[in-house]
Formats: structure tokens, C-alpha cells, sequence
């Protein structure tokens, strides 16, 4: 696992384009409808690029053998004083040539390290209710917080149910 600066998410932008685009083309949620094109994935990233410069998100990327974007996390951090203790887990992308080999549960233990070394003690996240990163949350300790019906569309654009997840860190110590 790498921690992408924001120009390395800016220069590799068209890569993980393409991890975007593999993970909408598979159907899930994650914010965007079909037709999706890479160049919209591409610009997406971009602004993420911003995002992580202004220190509000961290981007993780994990490469194949080959070098390729294999899958990502993001930790998005709130701007508001009173909300400096969490910060919500983001876009766990595992691209479809990469699932089934334990990629997503590293991404995972890297954000969450990563947030419980900054001091962090409450990630959250929302995901599509059924979906198998319910399996990889629950298994992880996440806890339900509750669902919410047809809180975003899917790809095909039906409106599909997201359930919220919470976990308490601990801080590291000493």
C-alpha cells in the first residue's frame, strides 16, 4: 500500500480512471450511473488530487505485480473543529481482476492504522445495503448504525438501499 501525495493522484489520475471505471462498470454504487466514461473518472480524480492537497483526504492505492492500479481507500477528513476526532472511510475499490485475494481487507487495516496513528477514534461509511463489502465491514468489527432505503441509484440508475457503518479506534500507544 502507497500514500498518494496529491500530485501522485493528480499524475496517475488516468489510472485510476480506470479502477474507477472498472468498479462502476461492475456495478456498484459508488456514486456515478452508466454510461460512465474515463474521462469523467479521470476528472473526478482530479478534484480528489485537490481535496487530498488541502489535507480534507488521504489516498491509499495498492499496485499489481505489473504496477497497475490494483484497488484504493481515502480517509475523508471533516473541516469542522468539532469533528477533528473522525473521519469517514472512502471509495474502497478493489478493481474485478484483483477481488478474492485479501486486497480490500489491506486496504482497509491501512486506512484504519493510518487514522488511529493521526489521533483518529471514529471512522464511519456508508455502502449498498447486500453488497459483499458488507461481508469485509462486519468481519472487520464495523459496527451498524442503520439503514437508509433508496439513498443512491446504483449504475442502472434503481435506487438501491445504503447501510451505515461506524468503528471506534483505538488511539496507538504511548
Amino acid at each position: 500500500m502507497e500514500r498518494w501525495s496529491a500530485e501522485h493522484v493528480r499524475e496517475r489520475a488516468g489510472e485510476l480512471a480506470d479502477l474507477l471505471a472498472d468498479t462502476v462498470a461492475g456495478g456498484a454504487s459508488v456514486g456515478f450511473l452508466a454510461p460512465f466514461a474515463r474521462e469523467e473518472a479521470a476528472a473526478w480524480w482530479r478534484e480528489r488530487a485537490d481535496a487530498a492537497a488541502a489535507g480534507r483526504l488521504v489516498v491509499w492505492a495498492a499496485l499489481d505485480a505489473a504496477g497497475r492500479v490494483a484497488g484504493t481507500v481515502s480517509l475523508a477528513h471533516p473541516d469542522k473543529p468539532n469533528s477533528r476526532h473522525r473521519a469517514e472511510l472512502v471509495k474502497l475499490m478493489v478493481h474485478r481482476r484483483a477481488r478474492g485475494q485479501g486486497l480490500g481487507r489491506r486496504l482497509l487495516a491501512t486506512a484504519e492504522g493510518a487514522a488511529a496513528a493521526a489521533g483518529i477514534t471514529l471512522l464511519h461509511l456508508d455502502t449498498e445495503t447486500g453488497s459483499p463489502a458488507e461481508r469485509l465491514y462486519r468481519s472487520a468489527g464495523w459496527t451498524v448504525a442503520g439503514t437508509i432505503p433508496d439513498y443512491a441509484a446504483a449504475p442502472a440508475g434503481e435506487l438501491r438501499s445504503a447501510t451505515v457503518y461506524y468503528k471506534r479506534l483505538e488511539p496507538p500507544a504511548g
